[in-house]
């Protein structure tokens, strides 16, 4: 059997960006998003969770971009490149860091059934750690394997070369994370800012065996992502329209897949 969970990222990130979330939610194939407690948008994706519970919500933990939870004054740093110096330097207390953004998730009435972060940096190994921490501490069952499933030949080599290099860190993450859950398989990296239609066709007639997470960014263009610090603007909407759009729930149709969340598998 092929279960499938498809997560947007960013709930949080501006309101236009929760719309879409939402939408692809309530007429496409969406499932689950994880919520950014340092988004502009935070209350409003609240209220929108509240209104909608059947979109499972769980935690989008940001140690790059935007301000800091555990102080609001201080910005976190702007890039990997400069996190990892800051990791290196021990200027970033990122337990304290982790827990501080979780408990304000927790505060604000949602109960996360899962958690990934944001650019992929639970990679390094000291926000793993941390990661695995919060999640044991709040009872968050789920954490993302961020491992693409497959090669895609159709996108840039750079990106089929990042997968590729990516997949070192699979034997740390299975140690790190023991007692914790993982999807069987993870897709959506390699097609990050290029997802349509076609794209999101190729990936889910490819599925393999087991449980899938497919990894998308949902959104509407409107005023507050147009000025948003985000290379992901106009590729929001085509993912959008591709997560909404007939053909594709036809096809999961066809293909038998199972859709659910992290609540439901």
């Amino acid at each position: 059997m092929r279960r499938l969970i498809v997560n947007a990222d960013d709930f949080g990130f501006t309101r236009d960006v929760n719309a879409g979330i939402v939408e692809a939610h309530t007429r496409g194939i969406l499932t689950a998003t994880t919520l950014m407690a340092n988004g502009d948008a935070f209350d409003d994706a609240v209220a929108l969770a509240r209104a909608v519970p059947s979109l499972d919500v769980g935690v989008h933990l940001v140690m790059v971009q935007g301000m800091s939870v555990l102080d609001p004054s201080r910005e976190l740093p702007a890039t990997v490149g400069d996190l990892v110096k800051t990791l290196w330097r021990g200027e970033l207390a990122v337990y304290e860091e982790a827990r501080a953004q979780v408990s304000k998730i927790v505060a604000a009435g949602i109960r996360p059934s899962h958690i990934d972060t944001h650019k992929h940096t639970h990679l390094l190994p000291p926000v793993l750690k941390a990661v695995a921490r919060v999640a044991r501490e709040f009872e968050i069952p789920w954490v993302r394997r961020p491992f693409d499933y497959g090669i895609d030949g159709s996108v840039k080599w750079q990106k089929r070369a990042v997968a590729l290099g990516m997949r070192v860190m699979a034997p740390g993450f299975a140690r790190e994370l023991a007692g914790l859950r993982m999807t069987d398989y993870f897709a959506g990296f390699q097609v990050t800012g290029t997802l349509d239609a076609g794209s999101l066709a190729r990936t889910l007639r490819r599925l393999p065996e087991g449980l899938t997470e497919f990894m998308c960014h949902p959104g509407i263009l409107g005023p507050e992502l147009r000025v948003a610090k985000t290379r992901l603007k106009e590729s929001r909407a085509v993912e959008l329209a591709a997560l909404v759009a007939p053909e594709t729930r036809e096809l999961v149709r066809e293909l038998g897949l199972e859709l659910g969340n992290y609540r439901s598998f």
